[in-house]
């Protein structure tokens, strides 16, 4: 490893147990942002890899591996000597970190599409820590109550704004990446997470489950196997998901019945219901129908 790689590892190590020293769970990361340790079932065949976040003991199991414990830390990035990073686990006590990620990349003013939210929802965005990120963009650190689960979500408050809960994680500040350092805002660094305004956290909840409707018996017997597929859609592919599924209901006549059963099932994904609606509009016209 170059001199410059080793550097920044050791630096990356240094900031990381700076931060476990405030209460916050990190673990390491490499030049692409992601975990920097692979998992170790990644060689075991498809239908026998366990659903395992760690109950193994080994480490690779992304954000779950995350500790505040300085002996622990020190192990993992011993075992991922090519880290320049670290990331700070969200969801977790004392702070149940909350991050709120203001995008560049889209083209979108997402700082301004947050502050028109704070103005249409009526609260005030506290002073907190803020991270500065290479691409010009910023993540506000926000804490959440004990009693709420915060999930991810990219853009579903606004085009830009991507939200980081329990089970997801932030690039710390003073790590190094592909496209540049992450850096602490001037006059941030002190402060702690400050707890999230209320209505502001009302946004970041899902909205609630309706109770799904019946569907006609051939229609649950054809229609099941669709809506597991939606079901089962990561970020990034929960449009094409949902847009297949569609094309596949309308072409076998139950389109129509399924709709909203497709829409409920791609809602519990995290796609915004306003894309939900348009990808479930753009499958019954594809396939000459009109919802």
């Amino acid at each position: 490893m170059a001199t410059t790689d080793r550097q920044a590892t050791t630096l990356a190590l240094a900031h990381a147990l700076s931060a476990a020293e405030r209460g916050l769970a990190v673990i390491p990361l490499s030049r692409t942002k992601l975990p920097a340790l692979r998992s170790p079932h990644r060689e075991d065949p498809a239908p026998a890899r366990p659903p395992c976040h760690g109950a193994c003991g080994r480490f690779g199991h992304g954000v779950y591996d995350a500790s505040t414990d300085p002996v622990r830390i020190r192990e993992l990035f011993a075992a991922a000597p090519r880290a320049t990073g670290y990331g700070i686990a969200c969801g977790l006590p004392p702070y149940r970190l909350i991050g709120v990620d203001l995008d560049t990349k889209t083209g979108t003013d997402s700082a301004a599409a947050l502050r028109a939210l704070a103005r249409r929802h009526r609260f005030v965005l506290p002073a907190t820590v803020v991270v500065l990120t290479p691409s010009g963009g910023r993540h506000l650190w926000l804490s959440g109550p004990p009693d709420v689960v915060v999930p991810n979500s990219a853009g579903r408050l606004a085009p830009g704004i991507d939200i980081r809960g329990a089970g997801g994680y932030l690039v710390g500040p003073g790590s190094r990446t592909d496209h540049g350092t992450y850096a602490t805002a001037p006059g941030t660094a002190h402060l702690p997470p400050a707890p999230c305004p209320p209505p502001l956290l009302r946004l970041l909840l899902p909205p609630p489950r309706t109770p799904r409707r019946p569907l006609p018996p051939d229609t649950e017997r054809h229609g099941h196997g669709l809506i597991q597929f939606v079901l089962g859609a990561r970020e990034g592919q929960r449009n094409t998901r949902l847009f297949w599924a569609a094309c596949r209901a309308y072409e076998n006549g139950i389109g129509p019945a399924l709709h909203a059963a497709l829409l409920d099932a791609a809602r519990t994904t995290g796609l915004p219901e306003h894309e939900a609606r348009a990808t479930l509009t753009s499958a019954a016209h594809l396939t000459g129908h009109h919802p």
